[in-house]
């Protein structure tokens, strides 16, 4: 099955209570067609005492059963809690979006579109180094010394 292929059959279900596991999920989308594969994801820290991050993913072996299952399930009650049911959306890269440890003006595709050829950057130079005159704004202050209005 190819990646497309697959990422079209596989469902996301958010909302899990704590004690849903996998054989659960399973079966709870069983009705709609033959599952592939069903994985909760665990809490990243280790210190967490939570069996589970609150969604998973059901793949289904054909996308049509990950359709009706979307258009069944999306906004029921699973285990006291409604859950989101949606068409999973592919991974991100780790060096993509939020969270990335690659700064933006290190990538490929903002390096390509932000690139400044060395002839623009020299004609920028050289309207900056251009000197005008600024005239001073305390010039014509210097002969009023004392406050308060002008004597006439």
């Amino acid at each position: 099955m190819s990646d497309a292929s697959r990422l079209r059959s596989t469902i996301f279900v958010g909302g899990l209570e704590n004690s849903v596991n996998e054989k659960l999920l399973a079966d709870a989308f069983l009705p709609f067609g033959e599952i592939v594969d069903v994985t909760i994801p665990k809490p990243e820290l280790p210190s967490s005492t939570d069996q589970h991050r609150g969604f998973g993913y059901v793949e289904f072996e054909v996308a049509g059963d990950a359709k009706e299952a979307i258009d069944n399930m999306h906004q029921s009650e699973f285990f006291g809690r409604i859950i989101k049911v949606a068409a999973a959306k592919p991974q991100k890269d780790s060096n993509e979006g939020l969270g990335s440890k690659t700064a933006i003006w290190e990538t490929e595709g903002w390096i390509a579109k932000h690139a400044v050829s060395e002839e623009d950057r020299q004609a920028a130079l050289s309207t900056v180094n251009v000197k005008t005159p600024v005239e001073d704004p305390m010039r014509g202050l210097e002969e009023p010394d004392v406050a308060g209005p002008r004597p006439e």
